[in-house]
């Protein structure tokens, strides 16, 4: 399970480091690509089998499943870090971001998120204002 907040800096040849607490669970097999509201997803080996085997139950007739697939396949990457714990993200999934240098990793349960300092306040920030809003939506969910 991924929780917490950690802040990083993009390095050199854009490498970037995992937070220690994250990297146990981020082992072979793990998998960086596009997320959604602005920033990246890693899931382990195991989340994506998963992830994987509902995308191939989608109906291939349905434009919005086959758009999804694609965003999440065409841009996915293996997840590989040294011994520091450092990975080199793909120059597309940075331009697709918008990181340039500071970094966050947002622990969500089953993934990590990783975000451009800005984008992730930005988008906290304007959750923030949405509680309302969002405790209607989840009451209605049953949650």
């Amino acid at each position: 399970m991924f929780i917490g907040t950690y802040y990083h800096t993009l390095e050199t040849q854009n490498r970037l480091s995992v937070p220690k607490t994250f990297r146990q669970e981020l082992s072979t097999g793990s998998v960086i690509t596009y997320g959604l509201d602005g920033c990246l997803f890693i899931f382990t080996a195991e989340s994506w089998t998963k992830l994987v085997g509902k995308l191939e139950t989608l109906p291939l007739t349905s434009k919005p499943a086959r758009d999804f697939l694609r965003l999440l396949t065409y841009h996915a990457a293996p997840l590989d870090t040294d011994k520091l714990g450092r990975t080199r993200l793909p120059e597309n999934l940075l331009k697709i971001s918008g990181i340039t240098k500071e970094v966050v990793f947002a622990g969500a349960l089953t993934r990590v998120e990783v975000w451009d300092k800005s984008r992730y306040h930005a988008y906290v920030d304007g959750l923030a204002s949405q509680t309302g809003e969002l405790e209607s939506a989840l009451g209605e969910l049953g949650i």
